[in-house]
């Protein structure tokens, strides 16, 4: 698959699909709250998602995954599955959306704090949203996928923090996945070369630990190899001329972005 350079039509169609993914995140929050369990919180986006927004899980069914969103608890990396596990006071836990709208993908995921939390577990969140936003602030027109890696990877690492190398960004588009694949380490200058109307998603994992990670039996659930608290946040982002856009922002990002 090559990289497709969407049209100013097919933009609008991941305008919307991106808003509609970012109200799930935004609709959720007040139920991640301690004794819920992650299936729960999946009913509850599920029945938004098809019911309210009229849109399609993308996770659902999706290469075999069983549920409607991703949730990643603690020390599980990305792709956790929604159980009858309850989360408890001092959890962190990402919850990731994809939606499906008039053929086109959004795509993001958020961390959150449940009850009381760590100082430790707090810092590991937010130097992961930065340095998101740092890479993020590297896309533009011209610039290459290795200015995007560079920007977390170094920030990440002088925070003490170590990136996650088995999972990266994606294109995304009218698939889940395309080309390219936008790794959160590399080297400025390096790597594909940026066009306007690319449309990429950038969502780095840090560990506060070491960098491994395995994927449990299911086949799924990745999780840190030290079991070592982990964190990711994501966006997905489109290549402009002059910079990019994000079109999964939150109210909440306005300020951030």
């Amino acid at each position: 698959m090559s990289i497709i350079i969407k049209t100013e039509n097919e933009i609008e169609k991941m305008r919307v699909a991106g808003k509609l993914a970012s109200e799930v995140l935004e609709m959720i929050e007040p139920h991640v709250v301690p004794g819920v369990s992650t299936d729960e919180l999946n009913t509850i986006c599920h029945d938004y998602i098809v019911n309210i927004q009229g849109t399609i899980p993308a996770p659902l069914n999706y290469r075999g995954f069983p549920k409607s969103i991703c949730t990643s608890i603690n020390h599980t990396v990305c792709h956790g599955i929604p159980s009858d596990k309850k989360i408890k006071s001092g959890d962190i836990i990402n919850v990731d959306i994809t939606v499906i709208k008039d053929g086109y993908h959004g795509d993001t995921s958020k961390m959150f704090c449940v009850g009381e939390v760590s100082p430790h577990a707090k810092r590991l969140i937010k130097i992961t949203q930065e340095a998101m936003y740092l890479g993020i602030k590297q896309v533009k027109h011209g610039a290459t996928l290795g200015d995007i890696g560079e920007a977390i990877q170094h920030y990440a690492e002088s925070n003490r923090y170590s990136v996650v190398r088995e999972f990266c960004g994606h294109g995304i588009g009218k698939n889940f996945h395309e080309d390219p694949h936008v790794l959160h380490y590399g080297k400025a200058g390096e790597g594909e070369v940026l066009e306007a109307g690319m449309i990429i998603t950038v969502e780095p994992m840090l560990n506060l630990g070491k960098r491994h990670t395995k994927v449990l039996a299911d086949g799924w659930t990745a999780v840190t190899k030290d079991h070592s608290l982990s964190a990711q946040w994501e966006h997905t982002v489109l290549v402009t001329k002059n910079g990019y856009e994000i079109l999964t922002l939150r109210q909440e990002e306005k300020d951030l972005a």
